[in-house]
């Protein structure tokens, strides 16, 4: 088992999208994945037109093991489930501060899920908390999306140095560059500068109006349109990933 968190300490650079996408191509290569909705807004459960149960909650989610297995569901593609995300988890850094072993909590949540995904992708919300630590350490992979700008690069470097300072694998966070505009000098010249150097995915997501419309096709767009230009670049994206681990 595999498991690939879709991470950033700053929000709206295309985190879910990104997550959504990569995660249904992994259930057409590399049968069956599972997608786990972090984040309390719950944008990759909307998509895919989901909803916890009402007894579900961030306490049943900590308990871990047959609690979340129990809560696991199917979407309308093969191959490819979900763990949706309850507005309760808006406490889960509370919750967390009262284990004994916090940041080693989610890994050994989902142990009992070992044999039965090949990936797993966690969709997780921004900023840096303790739920995040728990997801560093449970995550083979940290994907973090950057729009190309300062600010983006900014957070970036504040992630690395956390992981430095905290004694983490930096060796596991890997950046890609989404919502890229051409006509924009600073996007250019950042990705001419950063794309495809140590830590960084060569490929690139570009700008494109059909990733807000998943929202109205509550549905990833690589499966709805494999064609569009995003859609290509996440498939470009997930081979080079895929290439990586192996």
């Amino acid at each position: 088992m595999k498991t690939i968190a879709l991470y950033s300490i700053k929000g709206g650079v295309g985190k879910t999208a990104s997550a959504v996408n990569l995660a249904y191509l992994s259930s057409l290569t590399a049968p069956p994945t599972l997608i786990c909705d972090l984040d309390p807004q719950g944008a990759s459960s909307f998509y895919f037109r989901i909803v916890a149960d009402k007894k579900y909650s961030s306490k049943k989610f900590l308990k871990g093991n047959k609690k979340i297995y129990n809560n696991i569901k199917g979407t309308d593609f093969d191959n490819l489930d979900l763990l949706p995300a309850d507005f309760s988890y808006r406490n889960l850094d509370l919750e967390l501060q009262e284990e004994k072993k916090p940041q080693k909590k989610l890994k050994s949540n989902i142990q009992e899920l070992n044999t039965e995904y090949p990936y797993i992708f966690f969709d997780c919300p921004p900023n840096l908390t303790l739920l995040s630590e728990s997801v560093f350490a449970a995550s083979d992979v940290i994907l973090v999306p950057l729009i190309p700008t300062t600010l983006s690069l900014r957070t970036f470097g504040q992630l690395l140095e956390f992981f430095k300072e905290n004694k983490l694998d930096t060796g596991k966070i890997r950046g890609f560059f989404t919502m890229f505009e051409r006509r924009k000098a600073m996007h250019r010249q950042i990705v001419e500068e950063y794309g495809g150097k140590k830590r960084f995915l060569s490929q690139i997501i570009p700008y494109n109006s059909e990733v807000e419309k998943m929202g109205i096709y509550r549905a990833p767009l690589n499966a709805v349109r494999p064609h569009a230009p995003a859609a290509l670049a996440y498939k470009m994206l997930w081979e080079e990933l895929m290439h990586e681990i192996a």
